[in-house]
């Protein structure tokens, strides 16, 4: 048998780290985008197709469904607690974020009811997930706030928002979320994600 010359050895990867981490990138964004078309039971070969890769650097980075939901709600958390971070971040503008991703993330939705206190007991990376989004939110909170009187006030609002977030558009899912936080009582800012 004739072998060929560097058969044995790998090829890089081109682009190498780069080239990994902008994959990885892609993937989250066009799952986030394929969920909210089709829900979390949408084929990941769409997820790929989107992204413009292949299904094994797909799998090469998610090696299962779970896991590039868990990646896609861990970025949704991560953009929460940014803005919460970033100059000149208050409690409106801080809902703002969490108000896009409720009408862009069904999966959203679900961590945020996470709180453990169900009589299913969810998986415990989204309570940690939701506990992260409270902390986010609490840190802006004034004393005098409405949401302020009970522990759990601010996080039952958010869930009570996220129940009302459905429709057919984008643009339906955020009149019914504008309209709901009215209704409450709270001022939010622009309904947009967090850039850095």
């Amino acid at each position: 048998m004739t072998q060929h010359a560097g058969s044995e050895t790998r090829r890089p990867a081109s682009g190498g780290r780069n080239a990994a981490a902008r994959n990885r990138a892609a993937l989250i964004a066009a799952a986030r985008e394929i969920y909210a078309e089709h829900g979390l039971d949408a084929p990941l070969s769409a997820i790929a197709r989107r992204a413009g890769v292949g299904q094994g650097v797909l799998y090469r980075h998610f090696p299962d469904r779970e896991a590039i939901a868990t990646a896609v709600l861990e970025e949704n958390v991560r953009q929460v607690e940014h803005a919460a971070e970033a100059d000149g971040a208050d409690l409106p503008k801080v809902l703002g974020v969490v108000t896009w991703h409720l009408m862009e993330s069904a999966a959203f939705i679900g961590v945020l009811h996470a709180d453990g206190r169900t009589s299913s007991a969810p998986p415990p990376y989204t309570v940690a997930l939701s506990l992260r989004v409270a902390r986010a939110l609490h840190r802006h909170l004034p004393a005098d706030h409405p949401l302020a009187a009970e522990a759990d006030d601010l996080m039952v609002a958010v869930g009570m928002v996220s129940g009302v977030v459905t429709g057919p558009t984008r643009e339906h899912r955020g009149r019914r979320a504008e309209a709901a936080w009215r209704l409450l009582g709270v001022e939010v800012g622009p309904v947009l994600p967090f850039e850095e």
